[in-house]
């Protein structure tokens, strides 16, 4: 295959489309790899870059790349996303009308779509096969390609046969993507696909930006995720799962009467309600989304700053591809989680319920004592999270729970012995609130008709409370001395692994459970640290909103939070220097740069507060530093220590003359223009000045006539 146009490359595309000045990890190499025709598997990290390891190489071959993705939600994300960039996408789907599929055809006919997003039921049908066989195809490109495992927890039987790609189109190169897929799961997918021959890229799996954060419920869990969100993601986008409709309705209607944005989202709504919850959260900002699993796949919102969890996932594989939907910009975003003793009786019950084959059975039961394990720990989470997906770590994070507030642990062997003790002497028939009733020595009619107030465990568990047995028995479970005796209403029984605890045999050390979760008393920190860059900052924000409403698409998709920080941060002045920050590209400064430039110089810097920063510049030039040489001492820019200045100069702490020095004539043109300019913005006067006297020069000069004033 020859490449479009001899004098693109991938780097080109990669900085005058999307924006960005550098490929990230293994993304150059792919894309080369493809671009040149081999077929290729690709695991990578949510939020790492895949899309752009197709969507590149679509760009520099000849054709049109055909993208197999599960979800109507997930194509149209991506098709606007593109489309935004400048870049001709289209999709083909049940959500389109006959005429609308004719007029996409017709383009696929004429060579004008580079990018097709289709379903693999649509890819199936003979008339799409048919038409496909009848155009140039630059590639194909299987998106979550870990739907393909029958093992999974998002398994499509469509994509099994997703492998008639490489009989009907054997010259095509595929690519398969996915973030979730541990080792048995890419032998799956590469048997499945018959990608045998496909170089496998494997990038890892951690996301350092998220905080993994687990709690046990002790009964309170909407009071304490009110509390997580208040102090730490008060007004920001997130993701609540339960396990139930019920639960997530309720917890919808209680978050909301709390004054919160919060929609629920599962499988009993309607279509249209489903839609117009996802689509709220998409497009505004600060909404909650409480959802059962049902909700997320299709979701490509970067700017989810938590994720949260009300009851435990069911493997690990599960928690992975949930928590990953937060912080896909690469900014901060923490993965919350609260669960209990009743979580896991309800899954196991789940699981026995089921009418799955007895190895899938034993297969979800492995992966839920995995999960327990994993919630039980008293190391890194990372490390053992990454473990479970054959990743390794060679340090402790320091960026979850266990690495931030290290838990301590007891010798719990006496106190599960008689935990052990009683679930025997009772009969291995009853439930945790009935064995602590026992253990603690109440008193009711219950116990007296079985006798139980007459066994050796009656009344010997003074030394701790009711929800202190509870979380006992809940770890007890977790580490696979007693298991759920499912057919028997919930009744705890022993297993093989408790018999040398009860002998003395073997000692047992548990985690403390915590009464308070101090992380979440933390106040969260305010994302500026003065009210003028807030002030800019809430004005972007408005900005990109107002531009996403007109439109009509979400409002990350005009620019990512990252590329409005930093824009704050740099304070770009003109369209030459707004084009130089990560993710605008050429199409989008075309389009948006003159609105943002409008906003960002309607925000002086001379508004700025006096900062401890600022006042450290200041010292600095009282001592005889002129602008370059503090920047220097301190590692920060030029532009910054002028904003620092001008502040300076407009409260009367440093002199005009000392910072500035322009000719005499020269400073009274531009005090000339300044007083002129009745809007009081710089631009106009930098524009009429043909650019000469810096944005950072004329602050300053316009902080010193403000307070002449």
């Amino acid at each position: 295959m020859t490449l479009i146009e001899s004098n693109k490359s991938a780097e080109s595309i990669l900085q005058t489309v999307f924006g960005y000045d550098a490929f990230r990890g293994q993304q150059a190499e792919i894309i080369n790899h493809v671009v040149n025709g081999h077929d290729a598997l690709v695991l990578m990290p949510t939020g790492g870059g895949k899309s752009l390891c197709y969507q590149i190489p679509a760009l520099l071959r000849n054709g049109v790349a055909i993208v197999i993705s599960p979800l109507i939600a997930l194509m149209q994300d991506q098709v606007d996303a593109l489309r935004q960039h400048g870049v001709h996408a289209a999709y083909l789907n049940s959500s389109l009308s006959t005429e609308q599929v004719y007029e996409v055809e017709s383009a696929l006919r004429q060579g004008t779509i580079e990018l097709l997003y289709v379903a693999p039921e649509r890819l199936m049908l003979p008339r799409t096969l048919e038409l496909f066989q009848q155009l140039s195809i630059s590639l194909f490109a299987i998106d979550e390609a870990h739907c393909v495992s029958q093992w999974g927890h998002d398994f499509r039987p469509e994509y099994i046969q997703l492998s008639i790609l490489h009989q009907r189109f054997p010259g095509v190169p595929r690519i398969a993507l996915t973030a979730t897929a541990d080792e048995p799961t890419q032998k799956e997918i590469i048997e499945r696909l018959a990608l045998h021959q496909a170089r496998q890229f494997i990038s890892g799996f951690d996301r350092p930006n998220i905080r993994y954060r687990i709690r046990e419920n002790n009964g309170n869990a909407r009071e304490q995720l009110l509390r997580f969100i208040r102090n730490e993601h008060d007004g920001d986008a997130g993701i609540v799962y339960c396990l139930s409709r019920k639960k997530v309705d309720e917890t919808a209607q209680w978050l909301s009467g709390k004054g919160l944005k919060a929609l629920p989202y599962h499988a009993g709504l309607s279509q249209q309600v489903r839609q117009e919850h996802q689509q709220r959260f998409l497009r505004e900002e600060g909404v909650i989304i409480v959802a059962t699993i049902a909700f997320g796949m299709g979701i490509d919102k970067p700017d989810v700053r938590f994720v949260a969890h009300l009851n435990l996932p069911k493997s690990l594989e599960a928690y992975y591809q949930e928590t990953g939907r937060a912080g896909r910009d690469g900014l901060p975003a923490n993965a919350w989680m609260l669960y209990g003793l009743q979580d896991v009786i309800t899954l196991r019950q789940m699981q026995a319920s089921s009418e799955a084959a007895e190895e899938y059975k034993r297969i979800e039961r492995h992966k839920l004592d995995s999960m327990l394990g994993f919630c039980e720990l008293t190391s890194c989470r990372r490390q053992s999270l990454l473990r479970y997906f054959g990743d390794r770590l060679n340090e402790p994070c320091g960026n979850c729970d266990t690495c931030l507030q290290p838990p301590e642990t007891w010798d719990a062997t006496v106190s599960a012995q008689k935990a052990l003790s009683c679930v025997y002497r009772t009969g291995q028939r009853f439930g945790v609130s009935y064995l602590v009733d026992v253990l603690t020595g109440k008193q009711h009619e219950r116990i007296t008709q079985f006798g139980h107030d007459q066994i050796s465990t009656y009344g010997i568990g003074k030394e701790l409370n009711q929800t202190q047995w509870r979380n006992l028995y809940r770890q007890l479970i977790a580490v696979g001395l007693l298991q759920v005796d499912l057919e028997g209403h919930g009744g705890l029984q022993l297993t093989e692994a408790s018999r040398p605890v009860l002998r003395g045999e073997q000692a047992l050390h548990l985690r403390k459970s915590v009464k308070n979760d101090t992380a979440t008393r933390e106040r969260k920190s305010r994302r500026y640290d003065n009210d003028a860059e807030s002030r800019l900052w809430e004005a972007l924000r408005s900005c990109r909103q107002q531009q996403a409403n007109e439109q009509g698409v979400p409002a990350y998709m005009i620019f990512h939070d990252a590329t409005l920080m930093a824009m704050v941060e740099n304070r770009p002045s003109t369209l030459e220097q707004l084009g130089r920050i990560s993710g605008i590209g050429e199409r989008k400064l075309e389009a948006y740069g003159e609105a943002f430039l409008e906003v960002l110089n309607a925000h002086p810097d001379n508004e700025t507060v006096v900062s401890d920063s600022a006042e450290e510049t200041l010292q600095l030039y009282r001592v005889g530093m002129n602008v370059d040489q503090i920047a220097a001492h301190r590692d920060l820019k030029p532009s910054t220590i002028y904003s620092h200045l001008a502040n300076a100069i407009a409260n009367g702490d440093a002199e005009l003359s000392e910072v500035v020095t322009l000719d005499e004539q020269t400073m009274k043109s531009v005090r000339f223009a300044l007083e002129q300019e009745e809007s009081k913005k710089i631009r106009p006067v930098f524009e009429a000045l043909d650019g000469e006297i810096s944005y950072e020069i004329l602050r300053c000069i316009k902080a010193d006539l403000s307070r002449i004033r």
